[in-house]
This record gives C-alpha cells, structure tokens and sequence, in this order.
C-alpha cells in the first residue's frame, strides 16, 4: 500500500515518456498548475511558473488531469475585447482597430483577422478582435496592441465607458 502512489507516478512518467504531450519548454497546463516545462522525471514534472517559481508535480496528478499545451502548435489565437460608447461610429471605431492591427507585422494575414461586434453591453458596445499570430509572438501581440488601439482611440476621440448606475431616491410618504 505504502507504495501505491510511487508505482502510479512512475507509471505516469512512463506515459508521459511514450506520448510525449509535451516536451522541456512547453508552456503547459497540467495537474493543476501552469508552467514551462523544465524537467521530466520518472516520478515527477519540474515546471517553472510565469512568476518563476519552481514546482514539482507528481505524474499521476498529470495524466489524471486534463493537460493543455499552448506551445504545441505553430501558430495561436489572440481575443481581444474593446468597448466603446454606443455614441461611437461603429464603423469608424472598426476601421480605427483595422488599420493599427494592420501595421503589427507579427499578425498573420492568413487566417484574416477577425473584427466584429461582438455584444452590446449594458455600457459598451464591445467589438471582438481575432488575429493569428506565431506561437513565441502571443503575449507580445496581445499587449502592443491593446496599448496601441486604446492610445488610438483616445487619439480619435473614441470613449471607452465605464459601467454606470442610476439610483433614484423616492421620499417616502406618511
């Protein structure tokens, strides 16, 4: 019984070894915890976290999970989410994110951007922004250009609004 959990772990880094779901530097999830791939043991997984803590992960709690490899494949999706005033243009507001998305080299052509209006919120009406870009290229693409279509706006006079209330105060009658 004592060694039940050691056998399962190494049976699970035996797996790992054969399927190979991921390899030393993919950023991954699994059992739980987010981290690039350092080390892939018999028994364990070393993963350093973005913030760069180091944890080790037992295999059974890894083949047991769910495991997402964001680093598997060539090429990612970026979301981004944009509200804007329902005063906007939307069409001026829609040409405003194309053009500044436009001029990043790092976003694809090939799958076409996306740019939608995506809901329209109790304050906003906020557009979705789809691009493709390299793997390695995500996070770079995602905050540039939040910071450059924001900075954009405020250029063009677009308003990003925040959630309001209306309280109405009634005097009570006697």
């Amino acid at each position: 019984l004592a060694l039940q959990g050691s056998l399962s772990n190494f049976a699970a880094g035996f797996l790992i070894l054969i399927f190979r779901p991921f390899k030393a530097g993919d950023y991954v999830e699994a059992g739980g915890v987010a981290g690039s791939i350092e080390k892939i043991q018999i028994f364990t997984t070393q993963l350093a976290t973005p913030d760069n803590k180091t944890v080790i992960v037992p295999n059974s709690r890894i083949m047991g999970d769910t495991i997402t490899n964001y680093s598997a494949k060539d090429t990612r999706r970026v979301d981004m989410v944009f509200g804007v005033s329902y005063n906007d243009d939307i069409d001026t507001v829609r040409s405003l994110i194309k053009d500044v998305i436009e001029h990043d080299g790092r976003i694809l052509k090939d799958p076409e951007p996306m740019i939608v209006v995506g809901s329209l919120g109790d304050s906003s009406v906020n557009f979705t922004v789809r691009v493709w870009v390299k793997t390695p290229d995500y996070w770079g693409v995602f905050f540039e250009n939040v910071e450059a279509i924001k900075k954009r706006f405020d250029a063009e006079g677009i308003s990003i609004p925040f959630p309001q209330t209306d309280v109405h105060l009634y005097e009570a009658r006697r």
